[in-house]
């Protein structure tokens, strides 16, 4: 996936691994200075070198000039129409970038809908007080009780001054599992009381699921992540329509 407000994420190399500092062209390296982190070369026609670079969760086609003076920016396309800097910028920004992210969703504070062996695993940065991860819930119940897929629900509180308590609340409960289940069968109904005095422990765990969240640039829940049939990184932002389910969740 291109990671949309990261994400928005996938890679395998066409190229030359990490090129190092030292190594670098004094004109790829005032680009570097800038903020661009250098993931790799790769090669170019007519006498340019590509190098692939992330730049605030993005991917950056540079190009250097023959005379290695001067840096292109953008992507580069042959004469049938071809975009050059696809594949080079997949294998050696996203890919990379896709593993790291879902590396760290995995080690947060996520309670799980559904069952341990269910082949397919969906995180989604969830708010107790949010209509539409509710109703992604809902969308998801054939998938999930069928033990087909297990939701992750990596939960924040940004929607409603309670909803950092409701969070924690849910986090700190006895069994998560079964009050998160609660909640959202429950919908608007729901009886979840905010936490007054949230644990040291519970408020760690909520904290670093934030942190994550502001890490990755998503501003709204939910924000759902998915791994598609050849294991690259997707993102949804907000409830799916019906149409995309089956590509989050996979088939019926």
């Amino acid at each position: 996936m291109r990671l949309t407000a990261l994400l928005p994420l996938t890679l395998a190399l066409l190229a030359a691994p990490l090129v190092q500092a030292e190594d670098l062209p004094m004109a790829i390296q005032r680009l570097q200075a800038k903020g661009a982190e250098i993931k790799g070369s790769f090669d170019a026609p007519n006498g340019l070198r590509g190098y692939a670079a992330q730049y605030h969760n993005n991917a950056l086609a540079l190009y250097l000039t023959a005379d290695g003076k001067h840096v292109l920016v953008g992507n580069l396309f042959d004469e049938q129409g071809k975009d050059l800097s696809a594949e080079p910028l997949q294998k050696l920004v996203y890919a990379p970038m896709s593993k790291e992210i879902w590396a760290k969703m995995e080690k947060t504070a996520w309670i799980a809908d559904g069952k341990d062996s269910a082949p397919r695993k969906v995180y989604l940065f969830s708010d107790p007080n949010c209509p539409y991860c509710n109703m992604f819930w809902e969308q998801a119940r054939p998938w999930v009780e069928s033990g087909k897929v297990q939701l992750r629900h990596i939960m924040v509180g940004i929607i409603r001054e309670d909803s950092p308590g409701k969070s924690a609340a849910l986090l700190a409960a006895k069994d998560p599992a079964k009050a998160l289940h609660e909640h959202e069968k429950a919908g608007k109904a729901s009886s979840l009381k905010a936490l007054q005095q949230v644990p040291p422990a519970v408020q760690a765990k909520l904290a670093a699921n934030m942190a994550l969240m502001q890490e990755m640039g998503l501003q709204a829940t939910p924000a759902i992540f998915y791994q598609d049939e050849q294991g690259n990184l997707q993102s949804q932002q907000g409830a799916p329509r019906p149409e995309a389910l089956e590509k989050i969740l996979g088939k019926r």
